[in-house]
């Protein structure tokens, strides 16, 4: 139940009807305890790993400094997830098995999908807890993340959130979730490829005990369906094109 705090739960099941509407789906299949997808290689706090890998790391971030890194090593009101520190072996193996083939099924998905259709467009699923009081945030069921723009042209996340309002929440943008490494390794609108993602209050779709609700769940994956199809509308690939072109 401790780790469970660390993944999305049953994203791959909102994503499941979207392929109808014409949608790939890249599912990573190992845990974010064991490697995050959506953190960069090698990026972790130095104080979580072995001597001899301290040189390879990148500057850790807010994230990272808090344990959430490449492989998370601590969580608040926990502590550490690991008995060791993580070893130069420990994180190639996990970044070779499970971080690196995620990220190139991911941009040969992306790369079919521009020389078929011109641009391509990513929708990267994530849940969250609810945010608390006092945070930025604070009462919204979805954030749209964008990167405050450097992932996608305006088009995409202004249709997300119109979209939205079908789901009768309250909707937020890049607060507190602007997008992590996903978006910024495959996001590049000036070469139309366009990267948001959706953050999604576990509340909206989940039991008290971390099980889905049929129900629930089942309305917002036939939700988030629709928007794939509507996104995949070329009318509205037009007003891409013309950002790319100014």
């Amino acid at each position: 139940m401790i780790l469970e705090r660390l993944e999305d739960s049953w994203c791959d099941q909102i994503a499941a009807q979207a392929v109808q509407s014409g949608a790939t789906v890249v599912q990573a299949l190992g845990a974010r305890a064991v490697a995050d997808c959506n953190r960069s290689e090698w990026q972790m706090a130095p104080t979580e790993v072995s001597a001899e890998l301290r040189g390879h790391l990148g500057a850790p971030g807010i994230k990272e400094r808090s344990g959430l890194g490449v492989v998370p090593t601590r969580l608040a009101g926990v502590g550490a997830l690991w008995k060791r520190p993580v070893s130069t072996a420990q994180l190639a193996r996990r970044l070779e098995l499970l971080h690196r083939p995620y990220h190139r099924q991911l941009a040969m998905e992306i790369d079919i999908a521009r020389r078929c259709h011109g641009i391509a467009i990513l929708i990267d699923l994530h849940s969250m807890p609810s945010i608390g009081a006092g945070y930025a945030g604070h009462g919204q069921s979805l954030i749209i993340g964008d990167r405050f723009g450097q992932s996608a042209g305006a088009w995409l996340s202004q249709l997300a959130q119109s979209q939205s309002q079908s789901l009768a929440v309250a909707v937020g943008r890049n607060q507190p979730y602007a997008g992590g490494h996903i978006l910024a390794r495959h996001g590049r609108p000036e070469a139309g490829v366009h990267a948001v993602q959706l953050e999604f209050d576990r509340n909206l779709y989940l039991t008290k005990d971390r099980q889905p609700d049929q129900s629930r769940l089942s309305h917002l994956a036939h939700w988030f369906a629709n928007f794939v199809a509507v996104a995949a509308d070329p009318a509205h690939w037009s007003v891409s094109r013309a950002e790319a072109a100014e």
